[in-house]
């Protein structure tokens, strides 16, 4: 996983879920996350969007928790995007 690289520079994995959860705040990301990754079959992934610069902690930590992975997450400004996988 690379962290905090911007999002231009790597090549985004693709998804099966989009999520904008752009003006979200904590816990709100986490938790549309949590609740989208059950919809998904093992090994989905979900693009998400949010501003809420919590989810650079938020996430990773949820997918450590979780046992999801975590693909990638990025920067755009004040924009963030990850990748995450289902794997459970």
């Amino acid at each position: 996983m690379t962290v905090l690289e911007t999002v231009e520079d790597v090549e985004e994995p693709a998804p099966d879920l989009v999520l904008d959860l752009k003006g979200l705040v904590c816990p709100v990301p986490v938790v549309k996350v949590a609740n989208a990754i059950k919809g998904l079959e093992l090994g989905g992934v979900i693009e998400a969007s949010a501003t809420d610069p919590g989810v650079l902690a938020d996430i990773p930590a949820w997918c450590h928790a979780t046992g999801h992975e975590l693909l990638k997450i990025g920067r755009n400004g004040r924009e963030f995007a990850f990748w995450v996988k289902r794997t459970k």
